[in-house]
């Protein structure tokens, strides 16, 4: 597939302590947090070509439904692209799991039918730039389907997670982000927007900083020229 851009490195994201916390972290969280519900909620319903923006250690690609034809997943970072090579092995449809920057995908424009941002957004280096890269790789009326943390309703915990971005958050957590607002930025990017809830990860217990959660499609509107 011909790259958008020669400039982003092979290895854009590079956070290998972080990688195999985060691969032991995500298992977790999908058994006893509750996660791996969301992940198939996510995914229900997708068919056609779908390309997955940050795959991880490829958590979502046992529950890509069988109407799905490819699944071409990015991750920047080698350690969980390793363990995503392993994942795709595992999954019920074809997923070929490739290098790349959310903000310059390596894939022609217009080749998608929808696009998966799964925990994501909140560790992305250009948020807008990443998100014009999604729109223009899906088909007009393409899907976003997305699943990302954000920030907390309470002026207590946005107060705690507005802290926590300026100083130690981003550089112990691989570049992640507590206070972003994902869904106002899909918005703002010319996606219109569809169904959408917000809920909290995990379900019951103390609220943590990551725990303020959207899940919800929005699309790429027919009448985009881009």
């Amino acid at each position: 597939m011909p790259s958008r851009s020669s400039k982003v490195p092979r290895d854009a994201v590079h956070h290998p302590l972080f990688a195999r916390f985060y691969a032991r972290f995500s298992v977790a969280a999908d058994t006893r947090g509750g996660v791996v519900a969301h992940r198939r909620e996510l995914l229900d319903g997708l068919s056609g070509r779908v390309i997955e923006i940050g795959a991880g250690n490829g958590l979502n690609f046992t529950h890509y439904p069988a109407a799905v034809s490819e699944v071409v997943a990015l991750e920047p970072d080698r350690t969980l692209r390793q363990l995503a090579l392993t994942a795709a092995r595992h999954a019920e449809v074809p997923v070929d799991v490739v290098p790349g920057a959310a903000e310059a995908l390596p894939v022609k424009s217009e080749a998608f039918d929808a696009a998966v941002a799964s925990l994501v957004l909140c560790s992305v280096r250009d948020v807008p730039r990443a998100l014009s890269e999604i729109k223009r790789v899906l088909r007009p009326g393409g899907e976003l389907r997305f699943f990302e943390h954000g920030a907390a309703p309470g002026r207590p915990m946005a107060a705690v997670q507005r802290a926590l971005d300026r100083t130690v958050w981003p550089h112990v957590f691989g570049g992640c982000h507590t206070a972003r607002d994902p869904l106002g930025a899909i918005e703002a990017a010319g996606f219109e927007p569809g169904t959408y809830r917000r809920l909290c990860v995990p379900g019951k217990g103390p609220r943590l900083p990551t725990s303020f959660c959207v899940l919800g499609v929005a699309r790429r509107p027919h009448e985009d020229a881009r």
